[in-house]
């Protein structure tokens, strides 16, 4: 199986568990709404979207690594000599590598410590299946920005970054800042 694979494997598995975190809450939105509307409020509807939320975000951000479209300087990094650009890059996600591996070792310890809890609202959820996403979403974060490194610093020795949202617009095919004058219209460049 080649990364290319297993990475577009990823892609899907992440998108899925993102997709179903957000209609699950948008559904559970929509729930509470309505309930409450009605004057017959769910009493766990607050605690559960909260949770909701974490889930989803951690899992988006993995999904966000995977693509490159975390906040990043890219034009900074790319003013640098390609030997400066990788030692930058490998400094960068070192960082990132260290901080999720202490957050899921961190999350883990937390999910130990809540062995005997359960949510307020619904007591027959444990809290430890709803904090579960800490040290999970450490984890797949790890794992996706494993399989972007190689892409990382091909680029870092090539040409450089290009902005992800560059790439998203470029895809969407909206014309270049550079090519469209003030009023909209493409300008004649001599």
């Amino acid at each position: 199986m080649t990364l290319q694979v297993l990475r577009a494997g990823f892609e899907r598995l992440l998108e899925t568990i993102v997709i179903v975190l957000m209609t699950a809450l948008t559904a559970l939105v929509i729930a509470g709404f309505t309930f409450r509307y009605l004057g017959r409020s769910l009493a766990w509807y607050d605690e559960l979207a909260s949770i909701g939320l974490v889930w989803l975000t951690y899992y988006g951000s993995a999904l966000a690594a995977l693509k490159g479209a975390h906040i990043g300087v890219p034009a900074l990094v790319n003013a640098l000599q390609p030997k400066l650009r990788i030692a930058t890059t490998l400094f960068a996600e070192a960082c990132v590598f260290l901080f999720f591996i202490v957050l899921a070792i961190t999350g883990y310890q937390v999910l130990l410590i809540l062995v005997n809890d359960r949510m307020v609202t619904l007591d027959w959820v444990p809290l430890r299946v709803t904090q579960s996403a800490i040290p999970i979403g450490a984890v797949l974060f790890i794992i996706a920005e494993l399989l972007r490194l190689p892409r990382l610093l091909r680029d870092a020795r090539g040409k450089g970054f290009i902005d992800t949202e560059t790439i998203e617009t470029m895809a969407h095919g909206a014309p270049r800042p550079d090519a469209v004058g003030s009023a909209g219209k493409k300008e004649r460049r001599p």
